[in-house]
């Protein structure tokens, strides 16, 4: 959970930190976050269970878009689209660590909080176009803040390819040399 001196006001971004990933929502206040995340079905699976008396009982149970995808899941990147939705921070949060983390605020001036508030709410309910490199909560929530759409972790990656990539070259280069100067040595 956030550390006390981390308390989110309206505006803030948070980073909610999930194995492999981190999904990013805007608070806007009294425990409320706004993100971008999995379209919900417009219809309920229904589910069998066990009861604690043994028996079966029937349920209706809302699905995100793909089995097993939550309000904010992992699975969202199977999807082109998703939904801009208002929950709490905590539902949203789950079990995991989250922190407030306005980190491009050194290198763009926030929108006053007002409109980053107001623009958020109008969005809620609306269904948008959903990329994991170019179109996802980090690019939504930056895009609320600072009016311009940025991914921090999609720059990573993109990094660290670039720099595998950079390395695969030097060790099949590498390779290369040695075989031929294995190759001249033999036939001297």
């Amino acid at each position: 959970m956030a550390s006390p001196h981390q308390e989110p006001k309206p505006g803030d971004l948070i980073e909610i930190f999930r194995l492999g990933y981190e999904h990013w929502a805007l608070y806007i206040g009294d425990g409320y976050v706004i993100h971008l995340a999995p379209p919900r079905h417009r219809k309920p699976k229904l589910s069998f269970f066990l009861g604690s008396n043994g028996k079966q009982h029937l349920q209706r149970v809302w699905l995100g878009e793909y089995p097993g995808a939550g309000s904010s899941s992992v699975f969202s990147v199977l999807s082109n689209s998703a939904e801009v939705k208002r929950e709490r921070l905590e539902d949203v949060v789950g079990g995991c660590c989250y922190r407030v983390n306005n980190s491009l605020d050194h290198e763009y001036q926030p929108r006053p909080v007002e409109v980053i508030i107001s623009s958020a709410k109008e969005m809620v309910g609306q269904k948008m176009k959903y990329s994991i490199v170019s179109r996802n909560c980090e690019h939504f929530v930056t895009q609320l803040r600072y009016g311009k759409s940025r991914c921090k972790q999609v720059e990573k990656a993109k990094v660290e390819v670039g720099v595998a990539t950079a390395l695969g070259i030097l060790v099949v280069a590498g390779c290369s040399f040695a075989i031929r100067r294995y190759q001249k040595k033999a036939t001297a």
